[in-house]
């Protein structure tokens, strides 16, 4: 496998394990009682201001105001909630795509260490610029909630990468 055709795959895989994990946290969301339609979830539609914005817009926010030096308003909150999470999950599957794409053999089973490091990456580096509280201060609950979420997209991408090398091959 050629290093870009690794990326490509990998972006590919990355975009599907991001479904997969939306897919889940949207279920429980609506086990927990949550009444918003997908579309308006999916899209953070209720996200109006960035006071409610989840860690992702905050990322986002900031990389976009260091960057550009202008300050985004609270109606942007939702779209770069959107864009920093797809962005983020897509990159990752990329970076997957180049680690799993220098293997012999890729495995589906390399994606639980892919999403468990992607996972306890985020609770390394949110602490760190202020956006999350440190690890211990989450309920082993949410603790696990978010790491099976992540696994879930780890394990997913892996399929999908590993799915995507019998595309075009011939028999």
């Amino acid at each position: 496998m050629t290093p870009l055709g690794a990326v490509v795959r990998g972006l590919i895989a990355g975009t599907v394990g991001t479904m997969a994990m939306d897919a889940l946290l949207y279920a429980e969301y609506r086990h927990g009682g949550g009444k918003t339609e997908f579309g308006r979830w999916e899209f953070s539609s209720d996200i109006e201001s960035w006071e409610q914005a989840p860690a992702p817009a905050q990322v986002g926010k900031r990389l976009f105001e260091d960057l550009f030096g202008r300050q985004l308003p609270n109606g942007r909150a939702a779209l770069v909630n959107n864009l920093t999470h797809w962005a983020f999950g897509i990159a990752n599957g990329a970076a997957y795509g180049v680690v799993a794409g220098s293997a012999p053999k890729p495995r589906v089973w390399y994606g639980a260490p892919f999403g468990a490091s992607v996972w306890g990456g985020g609770y390394v580096v949110l602490p760190a610029a202020n956006l999350y509280q440190p690890i211990w201060n989450y309920s082993p609950t949410v603790l696990a909630k978010d790491l099976g979420a992540h696994l879930v997209y780890g394990l997913t991408t892996a399929a999908a990468f590993r799915l995507t090398s019998f595309v075009g091959r011939s028999r």
